[in-house]
């Protein structure tokens, strides 16, 4: 079965090494990394070792696995080669070196990350966590909102310069002044700390309007392996964890485009092996496949 598996994504890699590329293109991603184990039993026999699936997106758009050994700062330059535009991410420190190395990156935080830590600080003190929480909260009020009027990324770029300036002045010097009144080391501190340390990548919002407040996407996307790993433990041999990150790949974009991954990969398995190396295979993309019931309607209706 492991044989199997390996010549599937070996079949597969082309589609994956094209929704790579789209992203890097895109102008606009999310990314994330998760630890996953592995085996090697050549270094460590009957332990396991630490792993990591870094994973590039965009709403609405493809899920990118990477399988890498590391966390180190380096794993995320060489995934996002070529990429300028917007990088949206948390706070790990390898997005603010790579962002200010990179002139031509605009990086962006995620309002989810700095809100999780001062929900749970309420637990230590309600009331001055509360408060902070709703002053986050009209903001996702709003761009609820604006996405039900459906406007475009020009538009919500006016709305948010016109309606969350004011509020993330306010809430800046109320965090700023909570912050001298607790212990650093409290929930509510740390979550001070946390906000104002990603002040300048939270508040980049407000230059752009095609971005989202938080990263909840692109970590959806990453709770099937998360879910995963509690059941099968770890991943075998290192090298075995690329191919896990092409299945994963192809698997979760078909979800997010609304196709069902078994037919998907049943039709493309099909059809890769009678298809010569160098034919392009866009069509096959899952942003882009149709199911082959589909693909014959349109050619009967062409013909």
């Amino acid at each position: 079965m492991a044989e199997w598996v390996r010549i599937a994504s070996s079949w597969l890699e082309p589609i994956y090494e094209g929704m790579l590329r789209g992203l890097r293109a895109s102008g606009y991603v999310q990314v994330d990394e998760t630890s996953v184990k592995c085996h090697d039993p050549d270094i460590k026999r009957g332990k396991t070792q630490t792993g990591w699936l870094w994973v590039i997106s965009r709403p609405g758009g493809d899920v990118v696995f990477d399988w890498r050994l590391s966390r180190q700062h380096d794993e995320l330059t060489s995934l996002v080669e070529g990429f300028a535009g917007i990088l949206q991410s948390d706070g790990y420190g390898a997005y603010t070196t790579y962002a200010a190395a990179h002139p031509e990156v605009s990086w962006v935080g995620c309002w989810a990350h700095a809100r999780r830590k001062f929900f749970e600080a309420q637990a230590q003190n309600p009331r001055v966590a509360q408060w902070i929480l709703c002053l986050i909260a009209s903001m996702y009020h709003q761009e609820k909102q604006w996405d039900e009027a459906g406007i475009d990324a020009a538009q919500r770029r006016v709305c948010r310069q016109r309606d969350f300036t004011r509020k993330l002045y306010w809430l800046r010097v109320v965090v700023l002044r909570v912050r001298e009144q607790v212990l650093p080391k409290s929930g509510l501190g740390k979550a001070c700390t946390y906000l104002l340390g990603q002040w300048t990548p939270l508040s980049a919002h407000l230059r752009h309007g095609e971005t989202r407040l938080d990263n909840n996407l692109v970590e959806n996307a990453i709770r099937p392996s998360a879910l995963g790993k509690k059941n099968w433990l770890f991943i075998g041999h290192p090298n075995a964890g690329q191919r896990s990150a092409i299945i994963y790949s192809l698997v979760v974009s078909c979800q997010r485009h609304g196709h069902d991954p078994l037919a998907y990969l049943k039709d493309v398995l099909t059809r890769l092996p009678q298809r010569r190396a160098d034919t392009d295979i866009t069509d096959l993309l899952p942003a882009n496949w149709k199911p082959p019931v589909e693909v014959e309607l349109d050619a009967a209706s062409q013909s």
